[in-house]
């Protein structure tokens, strides 16, 4: 069984593949893509494979913006975060979905379902029109931050950067530095595409916040912004094409 993970945070496709071996499912992973463009080009220039676990909301946008541009014939089981109020499209569309965190009674049901169902195929079309009636989480304005013994509230278009280091997520203003309760996964995905970019795994920038752009090592990018403190910000290679597109729109 040849699968395919579209999946933009690396822990979730890990305890994807662990539940995957707790239930015994053989299969042989193709890749593990984390955004929209590369998996619209990935199903363009490989066979298809036999089943897809594919993440709603991917680090460049919705996971059904692939079908616009590209013609999957598989099977796709989708992965969501989303409340019950927007999985009922799902449900109408005959569309299989496991809610994060998954747990492995609700993979062994989509993969039992799979199995016998003479692995359906749901249409290109279908899945567009789901498109363009799913709702995305409205873009935040303000984020919460700890402050002494206390929180305050610091307006989006004040932060910088925000970066990841022992187990923390901070955030960066040109006045300070300050802790965010908030994992840096689950903040990027309430940002506004147009104005912040996920570097690496651990990094987040702000469009004005760049000073200067650096060509770098294995293909890679060095970033100049400002108030980077002992802060090095590397475009991480899979993340370097889409950068300089980003960059220059």
């Amino acid at each position: 069984m040849k699968i395919l993970i579209i999946e933009d945070e690396m822990r979730a496709a890990r305890q994807l593949q662990k539940l995957l071996q707790e239930v015994d499912f053989s299969y042989e992973l193709l890749a593990i893509l984390d955004t929209v463009v590369d998996a619209a080009q990935w199903f363009k220039q490989h066979p298809t494979p036999d089943l897809v676990f594919m993440d709603i909301q991917l680090a460049d946008g919705i996971s059904f913006e692939i079908f616009e541009t590209t013609t999957v014939e598989t099977p796709i089981i989708f992965t969501t975060a989303f409340d019950a109020y927007a999985i009922q499209a799902f449900q109408v569309n005959s569309i299989d979905y496991l809610l994060k965190p998954i747990k492995i009674d609700d993979l062994k049901r989509a993969l039992d379902k799979f199995s016998k169902s003479n692995a359906p195929i749901v249409p290109s079309q279908q899945l567009k029109e789901l498109l363009k009636g799913f709702q995305t989480p409205k873009e935040r304005s303000g984020i919460l931050v700890k402050e002494g013994q206390g929180f305050t509230q610091i307006a989006i278009e004040e932060l910088l950067y925000v970066y990841s280091e022992d187990s923390l997520t901070f955030g960066v203003t040109t006045q300070k530095r300050f802790i965010i309760d908030e994992r840096i996964d689950a903040l990027f995905k309430t940002l506004n595409p147009a104005q912040f970019f996920r570097i690496n795994r651990g990094q987040i920038v702000s469009r004005k916040a760049i000073k200067k752009i650096h060509s770098y090592f294995n293909h890679r990018l060095m970033l100049t912004l400002e108030h980077a403190r002992d802060q090095e910000f590397i475009v991480s290679r899979p993340k370097t094409k889409e950068f300089k597109v980003w960059a220059n729109s």
